[in-house]
């Protein structure tokens, strides 16, 4: 009786650890098909550019193809929802950047729940937001612009890449905080508008740093202020919106990466450790230090928290601005 119940144990036991070892060895064995990067922008975008350099690195570290898919259309949502609603096994990932937190302000009906749907695995760099003006207009940088708006209220006019856009609600915001009027004029994309700046047919407009560089660099626009705790090294000269008292307003563009809620958390570990090695890769560093991006180093929870903050403040700021999409 004795040796039978002791049998017994030992076959209990034996198959716990064979579960267990299996269990191991599937974690470590992971990938063990090609992967799937979703990019729910235009390919030749910076987002795609850089979700494509990332699949290359994973590629190699990995030991499993990592494609990029373009899912384009409806400001990202198309692409998104497409990976909210993919398979969680560890094989679908997003390449988003901060319209994802936007979209939620202006399409209150989204067919995906932002922060219920995903898990973020990580946020891989953050690029600076920059306002800008046509040369000749009577102020140096963001804090004599807004002593301009203040003596002259809705005057001043701000181009921006279109209605609703990213560089919409980020001066959108600045304007906002610094309780001033001016007359918005979108354009399709912000190529349009710091040509019109450049032309001197509008005062001022907002973009990213990356996108306005070569103008300002060239001395046919100048630069009024920089997102960021730092000055941007593509930039020096440009002073940040926080040193010139504007310490709480804060519009970066991010790039990052998340997955299907529901996938499987060494899957998201492993991910999150080989794309921290990735970043670390020099060739990888001056690919995003070209677009005046600085390589971030968070936690998950902290990627979390930031959507939700970010999330929280478009729609307040929505709400209280009447901003809609064209």
């Amino acid at each position: 009786m004795h040796s039978m119940f002791t049998r017994s144990l030992l076959a209990l036991v034996a198959a716990s650890l064979a579960l267990a070892c299996g269990g191991a060895v599937a974690q470590a064995s992971w990938p063990t098909k090609p992967m799937r990067i979703v990019v729910p922008y235009l390919a030749g975008s910076f987002t795609d550019v850089a979700a494509r350099r990332v699949a290359v690195e994973l590629t190699e570290s990995l030991g499993q193809s990592v494609i990029v898919e373009n899912r384009t259309g409806a400001s990202g949502i198309i692409g998104i929802d497409a990976v909210a609603k993919s398979q969680p096994d560890g094989y679908t990932f997003l390449f988003t950047e901060n319209t994802f937190t936007v979209n939620p302000a202006l399409f209150p009906k989204l067919p995906y729940q932002p922060l219920k749907d995903f898990v973020p695995v990580a946020l891989l760099a953050e690029a600076p937001t920059a306002m800008w003006a046509r040369v000749d207009l009577p102020a140096t940088d963001a804090r004599a612009l807004v002593r301009l708006a203040q003596e002259k209220p809705d005057s001043l006019t701000f181009g921006s890449g279109g209605e609703g856009t990213s560089s919409h609600l980020a001066a959108a915001l600045f304007f906002d905080k610094a309780k001033i009027r001016v007359i918005h004029v979108p354009y399709k994309g912000v190529a349009g508008s710091i040509a019109e700046a450049v032309a001197g047919r509008i005062d001022f407009g907002t973009s990213s740093l990356a996108s306005a560089s070569g103008q300002i660099k060239a001395g046919r626009l100048r630069a009024l202020g920089v997102t960021g705790s730092q000055r941007s090294p593509l930039l020096p000269n440009a002073p940040t919106f926080a040193e010139q008292g504007f310490a709480d307003y804060d519009a970066p563009i991010w790039f990052g990466m998340l997955a299907p809620a529901g996938t499987p958390a060494p899957a998201v570990a492993r991910l999150q450790a080989e794309l921290a090695k990735i970043m670390e890769k020099p060739a990888v560093r001056e690919l995003f230090n070209g677009q005046g991006a600085r390589v971030m180093s968070i936690s998950s929870q902290e990627f979390t928290a930031r959507m939700a903050r970010e999330i929280q403040q478009w729609t307040e700021l929505v709400a209280r601005t009447g901003i809609k999409v064209e």
